[in-house]
C-alpha cells in the first residue's frame, strides 16, 4: 500500500498540462479553465497548446519540477509525456486519455516506474480537492467543500454523484477518478482518507478488484475508522462464469456474490444501483451513525405513513415502541402541529431516531412544515446535547423547503422509500461496526488437524496425476481436520463391491454404492447412485446397471471402481451443503447453504472469505434461508449449530494449510442435535502455482484476501529455566489481556500507555486483539503449563509498509527472565520478513529498562523535539526503497 506523495495530489502547489495536438489542446485548455474557475492559488502552466495567460512551454524541461500533472492526448503520445514529467521531477501525473486494453496502461507504468512518478489512470476524468481550491477534472461542476470523499473507477458514475450532490448542497473532502489504475488504486485512496482528518465518510465505486489482499486490508482499516459506502457496477456479466464449475460450491460462489462477501467481511456499506448511492450520499453527508434501530414515523396521513411502515418492515427495520406509530397527524397538519408532536419524540429515550414526512396540500405549506420541523431539532439538540437522528420527507422540489433542513443538517429525501433506506443505511453500518469488534468464541483445545496427513493424501494424488481424490482419500482428508463423514471403501468391481456391502448388510444395514470415476463428478447425473441395498445380488445388479448407463451416456469416462457406504437417512436431520470454492479474484470461498441435489436451482447460500472464526461461521450460517429450520420445530430438536460452526472453521483452515485444493464440496452434510456427518464429499485439486506479483503470505495459501494467523510465528521458548510459549494474537484474547492488564502494575501501565489506564473496555481490547495480519502483528507470551499471560509486544506497519511502530509491555513479575528482549527479537525478525525497512517507536524517558533493551538490539535513540520526557527510537532494517517506483504494475 502507497500513499506516497499524495499531497502533490490533494493539495499541489504547481500544475502542469500537457497536450499533444490541437484535439488535446482543446480539452487541455477545459482544463485549465476548469483549475482557474476553482481558483487554485498555485502556478498554472501547460505543455504543447497556448491558453491565454498560462505560462505555455515546448517541453517539460523548460518547466520548474511540478507536483501534478494532467496528461491529455493521443494513446501513442501518452508514453512520451508521461517519461518527460518523471524526468522534470514532476510527482504525480493524471492521464486523462482512455484506452480500453491494458497496452497504454503498461506503458505508462513502464515510463513512470524509473523516476518514482505516482500515477492515476490512465482512462480518469480528473480530481477535485475542495479544499485546495482544486478542481483538476471534467466534471460539469466543481464539487463544494464538505466531508466526504468520493473513490470511484467509472469517470461517468463519479460525475452523476458529484452533479447530484451539487443539487442538495452536499460537498466533499476530495472525488477522484482512477480510470484503469495502473498505480495509484482504490487501495492507496482508501488508506489515505481514512487517515484523512478532513473526510468523515467514504464513498466508493468500482467495477474490479485487482490485488484483493492489498483491497481487503485496506477496506478493512478504513471501515474501522468511518463508513465507507460501496456500488459495484458491472456485476451481473461476470457471474457467467462460474456456471461452468464442476462442483456445487464453484457453482455457488459467483463472482458477485463473492464480491458481497468481502464487502462484508471488510464492513464495507454495500449498495446496489446509484439511487441506493445517492440515498447514502444523503444520509452521510448530513448525518453521523448512531445507536439503536427504532425508528418513529411521523406523517400528515395515515396512508403515507404507513408505506414508510411497510418499507421498514421489508428492510428488517424496527418501528419504535409508541402508543400510535406511525403518528398521523392529519392531512390539514401544518408547522405547529408538527412542531408539537416531534418534540416529545425527540425526548423519548424509546425512539432512535425520526422520520417526519409530509406530503403538500392547500392547506399545509411545504417551507413551514420544513422551517418548523428544523427550528425544533435544532432547538432541541441546543438544549439536549444529542443529535438525536431526524430524517425528512418533503415531497416536491420547494427551494425553501431544502435550504432548511440543508442549514439544519437534516438528511432530506424526496420518497419515503429512499429516506427508509438511508435510515438502514446508517443502522447496518454501525451494526457492522459492532460486528467487527465482537470477541470470537474460542476454539476447541482439541482442534489439531493433522496436517502432515491431509498434505501426504493431497500430493500422493498429484504424483499421480489425478484432479479429483477418490472417496477413501475425501474421507481421510475430512478426518485429518476432525469433520465426521460416513465409512467408505471402494471396490474396483462388482464382486469386491458386494465383498464389501456384505459387512453391512450382515450388520443389520442396508448399502449405497456410488460410481468412482475421475471424469464424472456428479454421479447422480449419469444414474451411478444407488440406494437402499440389502443383498449381495442387489449390489452386483445394481454395479452392472451403473456401469451400462455410464457407456451409453459417457462412453469416454473411465470407471475406476465403486464406493461402498452404509445407508444413512435424513429423517429429522437437515441436508446441508458446505465446502470450498475459489474465486479467481478473491481466492478460496467458504460456501454454505441448503444441501441436496437441487443446490443452484435453490440457491439457499451464503459466502464467506477466511479465515473464519466461530463469530463468522455462525453469520455465515445466520445469512441463509435454512437457518431457520435448524432450529427447533414441532417434534424436530435443534440443530448443534456449534457443531455445524466448526465445520466451516475447519474447512477455512484446511483451505489456509492446502493451497492445492481448489474446490471441495460436502453435499449432503446432515445436521441434527448430536452433530454433524459428511454424506458425500468430493475435492478437486490442482498443484499451486504462485502467479506474477503475488507476495508469498507466511506458510499459508498464496492467494488468500485476508491474511490468515500466522502459526508459522508460533515459538516455544525456554528463559532461566521457564517453558514460555509464545504465539501470534488471536481475536479471541481479549480475556487473557483483561486478566494481564489486571495484574500488571500501574506504575509499568503509565510507562506503557504514556498515562495511567484504569478502563480496559471491550472497544479497548478489541483493538489489541484484532488485527489485520497484512500489516500488523503483536506476540504474547504465555507459561507453557498454565496459559498465563507474561507479556506481549505489538508492531503496526503503515500505509506504505515501509516503517512499523511498536509497543510492549511485560508483567511487572517477570522482569529480569529477558522476555522484553525476546519479545522485541520476535518482533524485529517479523518486522525483516516482512520487507519492513525500519521500526521506530516513542519511549518514556524515565523508562530505562527499555531504553536499554532498545539500544543493545541496535536502536538510534534522540530526544523527542515535541516532549521533553520522551525519547524516539528507531531500527533501521535496510536501505530505503521507493516502492511505488519498483512494484510490478497490476493490470
Amino acid at each position: 500500500m502507497s500513499t506516497s506523495r499524495f499531497d502533490a495530489l490533494l493539495a499541489p502547489r504547481s500544475v502542469v498540462v500537457a497536450v499533444a495536438d490541437e484535439t488535446s489542446a482543446a480539452l487541455g485548455r477545459g482544463m485549465v479553465a476548469n483549475l482557474r474557475a476553482s481558483q487554485f492559488r498555485g502556478t498554472i502552466s501547460m505543455v504543447g497548446g497556448i491558453v491565454g495567460d498560462a505560462q505555455s512551454v515546448a517541453s517539460f524541461a523548460e518547466l520548474e519540477p511540478p507536483d501534478l500533472v494532467l496528461i491529455a492526448a493521443p494513446p501513442t503520445a501518452v508514453p512520451r509525456l508521461v517519461a518527460e514529467a518523471g524526468a522534470c521531477g514532476a510527482r504525480v501525473a493524471v492521464v486523462l486519455t482512455a484506452d480500453r486494453d491494458d497496452v497504454l496502461c503498461r506503458d505508462v507504468w513502464a515510463a513512470a516506474k524509473p523516476y518514482g512518478l505516482r500515477i492515476v489512470g490512465p482512462g480518469s476524468i480528473g480530481l477535485s480537492s475542495p479544499a485546495a481550491c482544486l478542481d483538476a477534472s471534467l466534471f460539469s461542476r466543481a464539487p463544494s467543500a464538505g466531508d466526504l470523499a468520493l473513490i470511484s473507477q467509472s469517470g461517468t458514475v463519479a460525475a452523476g454523484i458529484v452533479a447530484w450532490a451539487a443539487k442538495r448542497a452536499v460537498g466533499f473532502s476530495a472525488a477522484i477518478t482512477l480510470g484503469q489504475a495502473c498505480d495509484i488504486d482504490v487501495a492507496d485512496c482508501l488508506d489515505y482518507f481514512a487517515g484523512d482528518i478532513h473526510t468523515r465518510a467514504i464513498l466508493l465505486s468500482i467495477d474490479v478488484v485487482r490485488d484483493a489482499g492489498k483491497f481487503m486490508s485496506a477496506a478493512r482499516a478504513a471501515a474501522r475508522a468511518k463508513p465507507v459506502v460501496v456500488l459495484r457496477t458491472g456485476r451481473h456479466p461476470a457471474a457467467i462464469t462460474a456456471a461452468a464449475s464442476l462442483t456445487h460450491t464453484g457453482a455457488l460462489a459467483r463472482p458477485d456474490a463473492v464480491y458481497e462477501a468481502a464487502f462484508r467481511r471488510a464492513g464495507l456499506l454495500s449498495v446496489g444501483n446509484l439511487d441506493a448511492m445517492f440515498s447514502a450520499v444523503e444520509t452521510l453527508g448530513r448525518q453521523r451513525p448512531f445507536p439503536g434501530r427504532r425508528l418513529a414515523i411521523l406523517a400528515n396521513g395515515y396512508g403515507i405513513g404507513a408505506l414508510a411502515a411497510d418499507q421498514l418492515a421489508d428492510g428488517g427495520g424496527t418501528l419504535a415502541p409508541l402508543e400510535a406509530n406511525p403518528v398521523d397527524l392529519g392531512i390539514g397538519a401544518n408547522a405547529p402541529h408538527y412542531e408539537t408532536a416531534l418534540s416529545p419524540l425527540l425526548a423519548d429515550p424509546a425512539v432512535d431516531a425520526i422520520l417526519a414526512i409530509h406530503v403538500p396540500t392547500a392547506r399545509s405549506d411545504s417551507a413551514a412544515v420544513a422551517e418548523a420541523i428544523a427550528a425544533t431539532v435544532t432547538t432541541a439538540r441546543s438544549r439536549e446535547g444529542r443529535r438525536k437522528p431526524v430524517f425528512a420527507v418533503s415531497l416536491g422540489e420547494d427551494e425553501a423547503a431544502l435550504a432548511a433542513f440543508a442549514k439544519a443538517g437534516i438528511p432530506r429525501f424526496s420518497t419515503d422509500s429512499d429516506a427508509v433506506q438511508g435510515f438502514l443505511h446508517l443502522v447496518r453500518y454501525r451494526e457492522a461496526q459492532d460486528d467487527l469488534m465482537r470477541t470470537p468464541d474460542s476454539l476447541p483445545r482439541d482442534f489439531l488437524p493433522d496436517r502432515a496427513r491431509a498434505r501426504t493424501l493431497v500430493e500422493a494424488a498429484l504424483t499421480e496425476g489425478c484432479t479429483w481424490l477418490d472417496p477413501v482419500s475425501v474421507a481421510g482428508l475430512l478426518a485429518a481436520y476432525g469433520i465426521p463423514s460416513l465409512p467408505v471403501t471402494l471396490a474396483p468391481d462388482a464382486e469386491a463391491a458386494a465383498a464389501a456391502g456384505w459387512a453391512i448388510i450382515a450388520a443389520g444395514g442396508t448399502v449405497a454404492l456410488k460410481l468412482v470415476s475421475p471424469d464424472i463428478v456428479h454421479k447422480s447425473d449419469v444414474g451411478g447412485v444407488r440406494l437402499d441395498l440389502t443383498s449381495e445380488a442387489d449390489i452386483r445388479e445394481a454395479a452392472a446397471a451403473i456401469v451400462a448407463g455410464v457407456r451409453r451416456s459417457r462412453p469416454d469416462a473411465r470407471i475406476t471402481g465403486f464406493a461402498v457406504q452404509p445407508m444413512v437417512r435424513a429423517g429429522k436431520q437437515r441436508e446441508l451443503i458446505a465446502g470450498l470454492a475459489e474465486d479467481p479474484v478473491f481466492g478460496p470461498v467458504v460456501v454454505f447453504g441448503r444441501g441436496g441435489t437441487a443446490v443452484e436451482v435453490i440457491d439457499d447460500r451464503a459466502l464467506g472469505l477466511p479465515p473464519l472464526d466461530l463469530r463468522l461461521a455462525q453469520d455465515l450460517i445466520d445469512r441463509t434461508r435454512v437457518a431457520r429450520r435448524l432450529a427447533a420445530y414441532r417434534d424436530v430438536p435443534a440443530v448443534d449449530r456449534h457443531a455445524l460452526a466448526l465445520v466451516l472453521v475447519k474447512l477455512a483452515q484446511l483451505a489456509a494449510d492446502l493451497p492445492e485444493v481448489r474446490e471441495l464440496d460436502i453435499n449432503p452434510l446432515l445436521s441434527d442435535a448430536d452433530g454433524v456427518v459428511a454424506l458425500d464429499g468430493r475435492v478437486m485439486i490442482a498443484p499451486q502455482v504462485v502467479r506474477a506479483g503475488e507476495r508469498p503470505r507466511g506458510a499459508h495459501h498464496p492467494r488468500f484476501a485476508i491474511r490468515p494467523y500466522p502459526v508459522e510465528w508460533e515459538r516455544s521458548i525456554a528463559l532461566k529455566g521457564r517453558a514460555i510459549r509464545v504465539r501470534p494474537v488471536r481475536p479471541e484474547d481479549e480475556a487473557l489481556f483483561h486478566d494481564f492488564f489486571a495484574q500488571v502494575s500501574a506504575e509499568d501501565l503509565r510507562l506503557r500507555f504514556f498515562a495511567p489506564v484504569r478502563d480496559f473496555n471491550h472497544a479497548f481490547l478489541a483493538r489489541l486483539t484484532q488485527l489485520d495480519y497484512a500489516r500488523a502483528i503483536a506476540f504474547v507470551a504465555q507459561e507453557a503449563q498454565t496459559g498465563t499471560m507474561l507479556g506481549a509486544v505489538r508492531l503496526h506497519a503503515d500505509a506504505n509498509h515501509v516503517a512499523g511502530e511498536y509497543a510492549i509491555l511485560v508483567r511487572s513479575d517477570t522482569k529480569g527472565l529477558g522476555l522484553g528482549h525476546a519479545l522485541m527479537r520476535m518482533m524485529i525478525d517479523w518486522a525483516r520478513t516482512e520487507g519492513l525497512e525500519r521500526i521506530e517507536g516513542s519511549v518514556l524517558r524515565e523508562n530505562r529498562p527499555m531504553l536499554a533493551v532498545c539500544r543493545r538490539l541496535g536502536f538510534t535513540t534522540k530526544a523527542d523535539p515535541d516532549d521533553a520526557g520522551v525519547m524516539k527510537v528507531e531500527l533501521v532494517l535496510k536501505a530505503f526503497v521507493n516502492k511505488s517506483a519498483v512494484s510490478d504494475p497490476r493490470p
